[in-house]
C-alpha cells in the first residue's frame, strides 16, 4: 500500500508538470481527487491493510490528498497570474477617448403627472384608496345608479368579462366600497387605470388614467365644492387661474358640472390648443347623488358629499400641449425623452 501511495505521487507530478493550461488542472485534481479517482481508491483498500499498518498508511493517503490539493491550488493561482499579466499585454486603453454617457432613466409623463396630482391631493387632506380594475356590474354601474337599462350607460362602452364582471370604465367603482367599510367624513381619491371600448384616435383610447375624488360628511355643500377646486386648480397650474364651472350631467352626483380653467397657453385671450375658446375642460364633479349615499350605507339625510373625476392623459396633453393620446402609448423615445 505503501508503494502505492509513493507510485501515485510520482504519477501526479509527472502529469502536472505537463499540463498548459488552468483548465488542465482542475481537470487534473478531479481525476485524483474525485470521488472515482484513485486517491479514494486507496482509502477504500485501506481496511485490507493490516491493522498494525493502517494508522501509517492512512497518514500517508490524506498527506498525499492534501499535498496534491495544495500544488493544484498553487498551479491555479501561477496560471492565473500568467494570463492576467498576457492580458494586460494585450489590452490597450486610450485615456483620451471620451467616457461613454450614462443615460438617465426618466418617469413616464402619464406616471409624472399622477404622481403630482396624488402628491397635491393628499396635501389637501385627502388619503388614498385602489380600487379592482376588473369589478362586478354592481360597483361600476348599479350601484352607482345606473339601472340596467339606463341611457347613461351608452356613454361608456363597456368591456365585458362575463355577464356580470367588467373592466372598469371609472375609478368610481372605488366609491361605494370605501363607503361600505368606512364612516363619514370620508375624504378620498381613487387613482388607477380605466378602460372603454372606444375608437383609438387622437383624442381617445381603450385606456387610461383617471383620479377619482370623495368627500363625504355632515353640510358638505357646493361652496365646498368649489373651494377645492379651486385650491387643486392652482396648485396643479402653480399659478392663480380663472375657473368656470357649467351645468353637466353624470348619473352618480346630483347636480353635475364641468369644471374650466382659464387656458394657461394664451392666457385666456384663445388659442388652438383652447380652441380659441380661452378656456379649457380639465374635469367633471358634483354633489354625490343620494341613492350612491344609500348604496354605501350612508344616510343621505345626515350626510352629503361631493365627487369629481379627471383623466390624467388630458391633464397631460394640456401642460405640455400634446395633441394625440396615442403617443404615451408608443414608447417612442424621441417624444419620451422630452420630458425631464
Amino acid at each position: 500500500m505503501q508503494d502505492q501511495v509513493i507510485s501515485l505521487r510520482k504519477q501526479f507530478q509527472s502529469e502536472l508538470s505537463s499540463v498548459q493550461h488552468s483548465k488542465d488542472v482542475e481537470q487534473l485534481k478531479v481525476k485524483y481527487l474525485g470521488k472515482k479517482g484513485p486517491v479514494q481508491d486507496l482509502m477504500q483498500h485501506l481496511r485490507d491493510t493490516p491493522a498494525e499498518q493502517r494508522p501509517l498508511v492512512g497518514q500517508q493517503i490524506n498527506a498525499l490528498k492534501e499535498e496534491i490539493g495544495q500544488l493544484c491550488e498553487q498551479a491555479l493561482l501561477s496560471f492565473s497570474k500568467a494570463e492576467l499579466a498576457q492580458r494586460l499585454g494585450e489590452e490597450k486603453i486610450d485615456v483620451s477617448l471620451p467616457g461613454r454617457r450614462n443615460h438617465l432613466g426618466r418617469e413616464h409623463p402619464i406616471t409624472h403627472m399622477m404622481n403630482e396630482v396624488i402628491q397635491i391631493l393628499v396635501g389637501m387632506g385627502f388619503s388614498v384608496q385602489y380600487g379592482p380594475d376588473i369589478d362586478s356590474d354592481y360597483y361600476n354601474y348599479e350601484g352607482l345608479n345606473f339601472p340596467p337599462d339606463h341611457p347613461a350607460r351608452d356613454m361608456q362602452d363597456t368591456f365585458y368579462i362575463t355577464k356580470d364582471m367588467l373592466l372598469r370604465s371609472h375609478t368610481s367603482n372605488t366609491q361605494l366600497r370605501v363607503m361600505e367599510n368606512h364612516k363619514p367624513p370620508i375624504r378620498i381619491i381613487a387613482p388607477g387605470t380605466v378602460y372603454r371600448n372606444e375608437t383609438i384616435s387622437s383624442r381617445s383610447h381603450v385606456f387610461f388614467h383617471q383620479v377619482e375624488g370623495l368627500y363625504v360628511d355632515k353640510n358638505v355643500s357646493f361652496a365646498d365644492l368649489f373651494a377645492t377646486m379651486d385650491e387643486f386648480c392652482d396648485k396643479l397650474f402653480q399659478t392663480k387661474v380663472k375657473t368656470r364651472y357649467r351645468p353637466s350631467y353624470f348619473p352618480f352626483v346630483e347636480p353635475g358640472l364641468e369644471v374650466d380653467v382659464s387656458c394657461t397657453s394664451c392666457g385666456g385671450k384663445g388659442c388652438r390648443l383652447c380652441k380659441h375658446t380661452g378656456w379649457l375642460e380639465i374635469l367633471g364633479a358634483g354633489m354625490v347623488h343620494p341613492e350612491v349615499l344609500k348604496n354605501g350605507g350612508v344616510d343621505p339625510e345626515v350626510y352629503s358629499g361631493f365627487a369629481w373625476g379627471m383623466g390624467i392623459e388630458r391633464m397631460t396633453m394640456l401642460r405640455y400641449g400634446i395633441k394625440d393620446i396615442r403617443m404615451f402609448t408608443e414608447n417612442d423615445l424621441r417624444f419620451l425623452e422630452q420630458f425631464a
